[in-house]
């Protein structure tokens, strides 16, 4: 079989910041339920695969419909590792054991704000561009060129004095990566931190969906945001 489209999930044990960040329970559940039940859903991939180097995300994988067809090496699993190497394995194991496959969306597995028309639009732009990679982005809030660091004497420094007095609305808007998920090519993700080198199109989420988690403060924002956005789409 010739796999047009795969979502490849990557979830490596042993976070530190959060233990067992990818299946901690979130509102009910495993945080990684979210992406793989949405992956599986939306009908757009002939498989959904979570790369993981844990036995026991694994069997959780396994439990909410994904494919655990190998288990990720040492190597790929260490806290330098970045994503370009992890999805090329995922890839390459597949088409050893398979068939080419066209298209690949990478997912992450702490994204439960991830929904199915995002993940279909941000395709079809991604192929209607022809672009080597589609990449979820969201705006910050605030203007980047007016930020502000405290110093190591504990003053107050900006990082760009040149924009303290312009007005915010004269400023370029900045984005940032969403950390939602990232549809590619197998050469793009292959290149890995070359990605700039490439045709990166942004595929924009509003802010109100966006919330990256590396601290229990922000895992709490983010159960607070998606109760809200629960009860607002069920008219409460």
């Amino acid at each position: 079989m010739n796999y047009k489209n795969i979502a490849i999930i990557p979830a490596r044990g042993g976070s530190k910041r959060i233990p067992k960040k990818n299946i901690k329970d979130f509102l009910g559940k495993p945080i990684i339920a979210y992406s793989i039940e949405m992956a599986v859903s939306c009908k757009l991939f002939d498989k959904v695969i979570v790369s993981t180097d844990d036995q026991e995300i694994a069997n959780i994988a396994l439990e909410y419909g994904a494919e655990v067809p190998f288990y990720r090496p040492q190597e790929l699993s260490n806290d330098h590792c970045t994503i370009g190497p992890v999805i090329s394995h995922a890839v390459d194991w597949m088409e050893n054991n398979g068939s080419p496959i066209n298209h690949i969306c990478c997912l992450f597995a702490t994204a439960p704000f991830i929904e199915e028309d995002s993940i279909s639009n941000a395709y079809n732009k991604f192929i209607e561009k022809e672009a080597d990679l589609c990449l979820s982005v969201a705006s910050f809030p605030f203007p980047i060129q007016r930020a502000v660091k405290i110093s190591k004497s504990g003053v107050i420094e900006v990082f760009n004095p040149e924009f303290i007095n312009t007005r915010s609305q004269d400023l370029e808007e900045s984005y940032h990566d969403a950390g939602q998920f990232c549809w590619g090519t197998k050469h793009a993700f292959r290149m890995d931190s070359s990605w700039l080198s490439e045709v990166v199109i942004p595929f924009v989420l509003p802010r109100y969906l966006v919330q990256d988690i590396d601290s229990l403060e922000d895992w709490k924002k983010a159960e607070i945001m998606y109760k809200v956005i629960q009860e607002m789409n069920n008219g409460i």
